[in-house]
This record gives structure tokens, sequence and C-alpha cells, in this order.
């Protein structure tokens, strides 16, 4: 018996060692929030390629005062992709061979990591598959940012109970985030900032609050305007945040927590005075309670690049949780 349990002992070792082996390390992956390696020869970076790669990945953001764009890229030839290069969070790799194709792959380097590649015999080819797949790669890497988004905010959580108190919802948010204002069925929380500050919105409306027809977003405006001038005032009498009149909000389908909702984004001012920034603003549709639930994050940051500022309110937003009473 004794011999028995000795050999299953050494074979269990044994195993257990191969199987160590066999497994592959993988380092953490790095990087700011937003940020992407473009892995590309120096000359296609300078060329058509090149330009059809900032056309997609360094576009515009919906809903800014200013143009930023969707990453901030860097970019690096074949030869230096090695070692720590390869540790981004967010990588493209761009290549000329002869059997054309395109696709993601998930922690081939690091940990978490994404990394798609577009392959094709010339320029044209390549061009073709960024066109087709650009859409698909931008999504997985938003949807990657967002989950490096809130793995950074559970460092240090917010734990206040408020939104569960007073709507029946949670969210995760970083503990910088403090109460500013609370009623019956609306609570403001706010982050300061070295200049600016930034900020969430909830609230409720009645399940048939704002229509879905072509007056929507008239009703998503008028909605955000009794908003602010009944809870979000400004310096004096009379001022208060409304949604920019010169600045036609960007609204779209969306699902929250499962929920079917409407995206808006757009730039809000204070009535009669100069101050202004970007808002995205959510309203979901919680039949379960027969309401609408309204969620919004909007910052105030003068002369600052506003992109991971909104980014981080998004994340937050998109966190939405409802909580059983």
């Amino acid at each position: 018996m004794k011999k028995i349990l000795w050999i299953a002992l050494v074979a269990t070792f044994f195993f257990s060692c191969k199987k160590g082996t066999d497994e592959k390390y993988l380092p953490d992956s790095v990087g700011a929030i937003n940020t992407l390696a473009v892995v590309i020869d120096n000359e296609m970076w300078k060329g058509k390629v090149g330009d059809e790669i900032r056309k997609y990945f360094a576009a515009p953001v919906d809903g800014l005062p200013w143009d930023e764009p969707l990453f901030s890229i860097h970019q690096m030839p074949p030869v230096v992709f090695d070692g720590f290069a390869r540790n981004s969070r967010n990588i493209i790799v761009v290549q000329k061979e002869v059997e054309p194709g395109s696709g993601i792959s998930e922690d081939p380097y690091a940990q978490p990591q994404k990394v798609a590649f577009f392959k094709g015999e010339t320029d044209d080819d390549i061009i073709e598959l960024i066109q087709k797949g650009a859409p698909k790669v931008i999504r997985t890497f938003k949807d990657h940012e967002l989950k490096e988004n809130v793995k950074r905010m559970k460092r240090s959580l917010n734990k206040e109970t408020v939104l569960k108190e007073k709507l029946g919802i949670s969210m995760t948010m970083p503990s910088v985030y403090k109460v500013a204002k609370q009623e019956e069925d609306f609570v403001w929380i706010r982050r300061e900032l070295t200049k600016g500050h930034m900020n969430i919105l909830a609230y409720e409306l009645p399940l048939n609050g704002i229509p879905n027809d072509s007056t929507k977003v008239e009703a998503i405006i008028k909605m955000r305007d009794s908003i602010g001038e009944r809870y979000i005032p400004g310096r004096e009498e009379g001022m208060y945040m409304i949604t920019e009149k010169a600045y036609a909000p960007y609204v779209f389908n969306a699902s929250i927590a499962g929920r079917t909702s409407t995206e808006t984004k757009g730039m809000w001012e204070v009535k009669n005075f100069f101050m202004a920034g970007p808002f995205i603003n959510y309203i979901v549709e919680d039949k379960p309670n027969g309401r609408l639930l309204v969620i919004e994050g909007f910052t105030f940051a003068p002369s600052t690049n506003k992109r991971d500022y909104m980014f981080e309110l998004e994340t937050i937003l998109k966190s939405l949780r409802f909580e059983e009473s």
C-alpha cells in the first residue's frame, strides 16, 4: 500500500510540474486609458495606409467642444516590437503578407490585452480590411477600456449608499466622488478637479415621460433644462444649467443594465453666463419599477482636454445596477 501511495504521489508531482512548465507566463499589460499602439512600417504609416488608420482610430469623439481623438496613437515599426513594447493593452499590427487576413487576438503577449491585425499583399488590400474591420475593432478596444477603467476604480471604491436609498440603484465609482445634493428622487454626485469638476446626476421620470417619436430630441432637451433650472443653479438668480442651443446633441439607441435606453451626447451651458462643457445622458426604461431612470455625467474643465474625463463618466454610468429592495 505504501508503494502504491508513493507512486501516486510521484505521478501527481510529475504531472503538476509538467502542467506548470506548459503554462505561458504573461506580464500585466500597460498603458494609459484610451491609448493604442500601432505596429506598422514607417513608410506605410506615412502613406495612405496610415491615413486610413488615423481616419478610424483617431476620429473625433462625439459630443466634445473641440476635436479629440478616439485613441491616442503611438506608432512603432515592427523591428522594435519586442520585449516591453509588446505589453501595451491595445495593439494593432499591420503587415504586408501574401495571404490576406484580419482578426483580434486576446492576451498574446500580456494580460489583459487585445491585439488586432490587418495583413494584405498590397496597400489597397490592407486598406480594404481596415475599412471592413475597424468598427468591430473600435468596439472591442472601447469595451476593453471600460473594463480596465472599472478595475482601476475598484482600487478605491465609493461606498456611499445614497443612490440605493433614493433611487434603488448603484454605480461603480471612485471614492473621490462625493454627494453634492440629494432630494427624494434626485441625487447629484461630484468630483473636484484641480481646475473644474466632474458630475453625476440621477433622477426619475414617469415611464411615458419621453415620447419615442420625432419630438424625442426636443423632449430630452426640455427635460434637461427643467432639471437644470430646478437643481443646478449658477452664481446668480436666473442662471442655471441648460442644453447648449448652438450645439445639436447626438442621440443613439443603447442598452444599460440590460434595459432599453437612449444615449444623448452634447454640450451644456449656464444660462446668462459664460460657462459650458460636455455631457452624456442615459434615459433607461425601468419597466419593473414603472419609471424612466435618468443618469447623466457632465464635466467643467476649462482649457483642458475632456475625452478621458467623459470616458470615466461613461464608465461609471454604464456600471449601473438595479438593487433589490
